[in-house]
């Protein structure tokens, strides 16, 4: 145990990416995320290396109290809910895959905290059974969920605000923001198709229901994934249900450190 650390600490998997200009595989994750972590979830935010299945997870998360679930560029492989294969040309990250499923299933197992955005969300529906849909924006109904593309796209206009999400009633989600309705970013081409059996859906797409946020059923501490990335500027107002969800997360962690005797 890390019993040194006087805050709780988030293990954050990292993506498998090659480094500009060598070419070398590389364990990265976004700044934004440890930073976010680090202010409005008052937690110390450790990368955990994306290496497969050559881990003890059981041993890995000992050292932890709470896993933070990142987005990533590539997609979660189908094989691993039974779907479709991929075109021969869609980014994959295979090491990260068999790091967080795993990983998942013993977090939740000993009822540690989890928080997951975007590709976070969807490595925990299949984590625990569930499924995905390839590409959202190509189903019937369905909006375009994926976000601006061109080299002159603007950071602000990629996480803009674009559409609205209907909160489940009596939910966790709207008691954190006492509302309704809610607007969220939108950066992903995938998105949950059949919900595993073991979460409840916090929130859907006002306009074409797309699942938006899922929560375990009779969560005893905080084990939530949501579509939208919760890391962009949580510090503002129009983004106050990212930043409650950050400091709920926080106080998850904190509790489970005590829990076992860490803080």
């Amino acid at each position: 145990m890390l019993s040194a650390f006087r805050k709780p600490v988030i293990g954050v998997p990292a993506s498998v990416l090659q480094m500009p200009g060598s070419g070398i595989p590389g364990n990265v994750t976004a700044k934004r995320y440890a930073d976010m972590l680090a202010e409005f979830s008052n937690c110390t935010p450790l990368i955990i290396p994306a290496r497969g299945d050559d881990y003890d997870f059981e041993e890995l998360l000992d050292h932890f109290d709470g896993i933070m679930l990142t987005g990533g560029r590539a997609n979660i492989e189908p094989h691993h809910y039974n779907g479709p294969a991929f075109p021969d040309d869609e980014p994959i990250d295979p090491d990260r895959d068999h790091t967080v499923l795993p990983l998942i299933r013993s977090a939740i197992s000993r009822q540690m905290p989890i928080l997951g955005s975007c590709r976070g969300l969807q490595e925990m529906n299949v984590a625990m059974g569930g499924s995905l849909h390839y590409r959202v924006h190509l189903l019937p109904g369905k909006n375009d969920h994926r976000m601006p593309r061109g080299e002159d796209v603007a950071m602000e206009q990629i996480f803009a605000l674009r559409h609205d999400i209907r909160l489940k009633e009596g939910g966790l989600f709207q008691e954190l923001v006492n509302d309704d309705i809610y607007r969220v970013n939108s950066l992903h081409g995938q998105g949950i198709d059949r919900v595993a059996d073991a979460f409840d859906v916090e929130a859907i797409t006002v306009d074409d229901n797309v699942i938006e946020a899922i929560r375990l059923k009779d969560d005893a501490t905080f084990t939530v994934g949501v579509q939208w990335h919760t890391e962009y500027e949580p510090q503002k107002p129009e983004h106050l249900l990212s930043r409650r969800l950050y400091e709920a997360f926080g106080k998850a962690a904190r509790d489970y450190a005590r829990s076992r005797g860490c803080l």
